[in-house]
């Protein structure tokens, strides 16, 4: 239901970390509660609005939360706001669940930049090339770890 690539350039990668049915169906069930409780406690039409109100917040959040995008494209790497230029795109590498646990936790480093999401096990390391950067590398979920690496480290660039 939630496919994570999205439409992509000739050469150029990009995908949506969308939650998993799951957790939409956790926050339906959360909203439903939310208006069941005032709806007892209340009248209908406070119900209705507290319910509305939940339900516009809890899922504009996870919108939001599973909605961070990463990106190769002909800038380099995008993610989350943040880009990395081409020039500073160092080696790529791909992480299985156990790596990125590891990364995650025993040998992270704290400068590392970190996109990450709790229901993405796989993930993407990024050697920055760059002195000036604090950050040594990124760690970015994805659910295709081997496909934004090869195209990293191919540095295909598209038209």
């Amino acid at each position: 239901m939630f496919a994570s690539p999205a439409a992509q350039p000739a050469s150029g990668y990009v995908e949506r970390l969308w939650p998993p049915v799951g957790w939409w169906i956790g926050v339906a069930a959360f909203c439903l509660a939310v208006w069941w409780a005032v709806f007892v406690a209340t009248t209908a039409a406070i119900a209705a609005v507290a319910g509305a109100l939940t339900a516009a917040l809890v899922f504009g959040w996870l919108w939001s939360y599973g909605g961070i995008r990463i990106a190769v494209d002909q800038t380099g790497l995008r993610a989350a706001g943040a880009s990395l230029p081409w020039r500073y795109v160092g080696e790529a590498a791909a992480c299985d669940a156990q790596q990125t646990k590891q990364l995650l936790g025993v040998s992270a480093d704290a400068r590392a930049f970190l996109v990450v999401r709790p229901y993405v096990t796989t993930a993407v390391r990024v050697e920055v090339d760059d002195e000036r950067d604090p950050a040594p590398y990124w760690l970015l979920s994805t659910r295709r770890p081997d496909e934004v690496a090869a195209r990293l480290n191919a540095g295909v660039v598209p038209d």
